[in-house]
């Protein structure tokens, strides 16, 4: 009985297999057979276009049948592996493999399906304009196509087919959406051609168009909102947005900023809607727009802009979030530096009026917050504005170095003149602190202890002189600055100290370099410089003192000084002076080179060159002392003249010493050679303007002419005999032998007498 029990469930499970693997095998031909019906309707639907809506219907059906089917057939095989999972795996792995690509087949056709499902729903809601819908039902047809990409490789050119008729749908769907874009943001611009300035701008408009359908209802509002949305969906929004911002930057916000004349009227209209024009205002005398006009400016763009075309939210974010990020940066740098920049005080005394400005730009990042253009809390627009002293500093520095390099390259023959009770126009300051008033009173106390001799009121002040006007003005220019620096901030104080200090460099770098060959050409301007540099140097000592306790701290603590700068300065005028006073040394020996030497007098040719010779010397001197007339403080006057009359003379006695015979009508020319340049020498010393004054320095020459004795006792020996000049020599006692050696004095015994008894006595006298 049990046997029989077993042949009975044996039998059954072995029909129930066989029963099973038909059906799979019936399954599999049916899946075929579907995969083929499909795939020529697809390849005829999207590679050969041919209609046909009822078999593609009917094909869906067929589709769903067969899913179901293979569900039931996948069901039962799992339920019959579990029962019999230790008596058939093998045979069930295989019906179960066969049954896996069924499924992968039965799946791809779902995508297929899925594909052309959306494809039929994008084209319905574009119709109708639904423009969201559509975008989402490209977008699903999207994703069938990506889960196409396991099929296999058979089948690339439906799957090619498929790609190609998505992007087509997809530039179909942009080109619509840029049309509804182009009737809804309409630009007036001028022609590229023509050049860019403000009457170009007045041709700017931007029409914010309420669209009319085709029956002349007016589209609502929502049109608007569908078109971005999609071209967000569609990831074109970005793009489109960018290419807005970037022509709303240039035409309409950057102009607005950047010409004070400029303003923008909005206007709305039921059938044409709202236009932004920029017109010109009738009045505009100011250069640069003040900030509060180009934030008012500004927002009333970007409000109307808000109010009707950017209040759509995308994603998470609105699309007025999405315009800030993208003009942000670019516009705020345009309003620092066409606007802003300007509009920082130029005085100290003005920046306390400033807040007000600083409030402004606070206010108008509110504004832009609340209209979501801005998300941060902080922007460099209100760095900016806030850094105020900061810029005032940096600006005031920058204008001061423009204004003194301008002086600094201008010409320097343009003079005043210094006289020795000239003081600089030094401001009153606040009273310094408590500490510097203690060392005041102990300073009194020291002073009552000193000697009541006192030295004159004229001590340490600049002789009579002329310097350049430039240099005046430069250094009123660094006193201002200095005043701009006391009160004000730490930072602020210190930037405008050592900008001072820059004036000073700059001078000393700039000036010798820039009227080189000026100085060097012309004695008079050679002159002036030397009285620049020791003007400036003479107030470098006190200047940094005067200021020192009403600066802040460190400036107050010693570091206020210019007094380093006093040695270059010194050593600048002098080095120039005396380059210029080495070219004339050079031109006084040049013009003495063309005397021959001084020898044979008695041939007319060489005794009119050597005349010629110390005329033009003469002639120099006579001119560099006019020139120099009333600009050099008399004493340097006097020392300069003295050092090249004395060159000149010492030349003289040089090439007069080297003559080994001079014929009595040779000494007599010489004679009268040196007498001229006694008696005009002196001449040539006119330090100052009024004749009767230059009496004493002509008559004070042997100070200044070093060799002016030794010169004249030359004279006297030329026209002297042999007893005379025995008794100036007086044994090595005599006037002739301070100037003069025995071996000089024999030499021009030699030179001016013949060899006779009486000489060779006299010679033995001059020990």
């Amino acid at each position: 009985m049990a046997s029989f029990v077993t042949e009975v469930l044996a039998s059954s499970g072995k029909l129930e297999k066989e029963d099973l693997s038909g059906k799979i095998s019936k399954m599999s031909r049916k899946v075929e057979d579907t995969k083929e019906e499909v795939c020529d309707m697809i390849n005829k639907r999207y590679t050969d276009f041919l209609p046909s809506l009822q078999g593609s219907e009917e094909l869906m059906v067929q589709v769903d049948e067969v899913s179901k089917e293979m569900d039931v057939l996948k069901n039962c095989i799992e339920t019959e592996v579990q029962q019999n999972i230790h008596v058939a795996v093998a045979e069930y792995a295989k019906l179960k493999q066969q049954l896996e690509k069924n499924t992968i087949i039965i799946t791809m056709l779902g995508h297929l399906k899925e594909f052309h499902n959306a494809m039929e729903e994008f084209n319905k809601a574009l119709v109708d304009k639904k423009y969201v819908d559509a975008a989402n039902q490209l977008e699903r047809a999207r994703v069938s196509v990506d889960s196409l990409k396991g099929w296999k490789t058979s089948q690339l050119p439906l799957l090619s087919a498929l790609r190609s008729e998505l992007t087509v749908q997809r530039e179909n769907l942009i080109y619509h959406l840029g049309d509804e874009w182009k009737g809804l943001v309409i630009w007036r611009l001028p022609s590229s051609k023509e050049p860019a300035g403000l009457k170009s701008f007045l041709k700017v408009e931007l029409n914010l168009s309420h669209a009319s359908s085709k029956d002349g209802e007016t589209t609502p509002p929502p049109l608007l909102r569908c078109v971005l949305q999609a071209l967000a969906i569609q990831g074109d929004l970005q793009h489109k947005i960018k290419l807005f911002s970037q022509v709303l930057l240039k035409t309409m916000l950057k102009p607005l900023v950047m010409y004070p004349s400029l303003s923008v009227r909005v206007t709305e209209q039921q059938s044409e809607g709202t236009t932004l024009a920029l017109h010109c205002l009738e009045e505009s005398p100011e250069e640069r727009s003040t900030p509060s006009q180009v934030y008012s400016k500004l927002l009333l763009v970007l409000k109307t802009l808000h109010t009707h075309l950017l209040d759509v939210s995308i994603g998470d974010k609105k699309l007025s979030a999405i315009l800030g990020e993208l003009i942000w940066e670019e516009i705020s740098q345009c309003i620092i530096h066409e606007c802003l920049l300007y509009s920082i005080p130029t005085n100290s005394s003005q920046l306390e009026k400033y807040n007000s400005v600083i409030k402004e730009t606070e206010e108008f990042e509110k504004s832009l917050k609340e209209l979501e253009f801005l998300q941060g809390d902080s922007t460099d627009l209100l760095k900016y504005a806030r850094d105020v002293n900061c810029h005032f500093a940096s600006k005031k520095c920058k204008d001061v170095i423009v204004a003194a390099r301008k002086l600094m390259t201008s010409k320097m023959h343009n003079t005043v003149k210094i006289t020795p009770d000239y003081k600089l126009r030094l401001p009153k300051l606040p009273a310094p602190g408590s500490e510097v008033k203690v060392k005041q009173e102990s300073t009194k106390e020291e002073l009552i202890m000193e000697n009541t001799k006192q030295l004159s009121a004229w001590s340490l002040c600049l002789p009579a002189c002329r310097i350049s006007e430039s240099v005046q003005q430069l250094m009123e220019l660094a006193l201002n600055t200095l005043c701009e620096a006391v009160g004000s901030s730490t930072q602020c104080a210190l930037q405008l100290f050592f900008t001072v200090r820059n004036i000073f460099q700059l001078f000393y770098d700039v000036v010798p370099t820039y009227h080189k060959e000026n100085l060097l050409k012309f004695p008079h301007l050679a002159a002036i410089q030397h009285n620049n540099c020791m003007y400036l140097a003479h107030h470098l000592l006190t200047l940094g003192h005067h200021f020192r306790a009403h600066l802040p701290q460190p400036l107050s603590e010693g570091v206020a000084t210019f007094v380093d700068m006093v040695p270059g300065f010194r050593k600048l005028g002098a080095q120039c002076f005396l380059a210029q006073m080495n070219v004339q040394r050079a031109e006084l020996l040049e013009r003495l080179s063309t005397a021959h030497n001084f020898c044979n007098l008695d041939d007319e040719d060489n005794y009119i060159a050597a005349s010629k010779a110390v005329r033009q010397v003469i002639h120099q001197l006579k001119q560099l002392g006019t020139v120099w007339q009333d600009v050099l403080p008399v004493s340097i006057y006097c020392k300069a003249m003295g050092n090249l009359l004395n060159t000149a003379i010492t030349e003289v006695i040089a090439k007069t010493m080297m003559l080994e015979d001079i014929s009595s009508e040779d000494g007599e020319h010489l004679h009268t050679l040196c007498q001229t340049i006694i008696e005009e020498g002196p001449l040539v010393f006119i330090p100052l303007a009024e004749e009767n004054k230059n009496k004493k320095y002509q008559e004070e020459v042997p100070l200044y002419v070093k060799k002016w004795s030794t010169f004249k006792e030359l004279v006297i020996v030329l026209r002297a005999n042999l007893q005379e000049i025995v008794d100036r020599w007086a044994d090595g006692k005599g006037p002739l032998a301070v100037e003069f050696s025995s071996s000089e004095v024999k030499n021009l015994i030699r030179a001016l007498f013949q060899n006779t008894e009486r000489r060779a006595v006299a010679l033995t006298k001059i020990k």
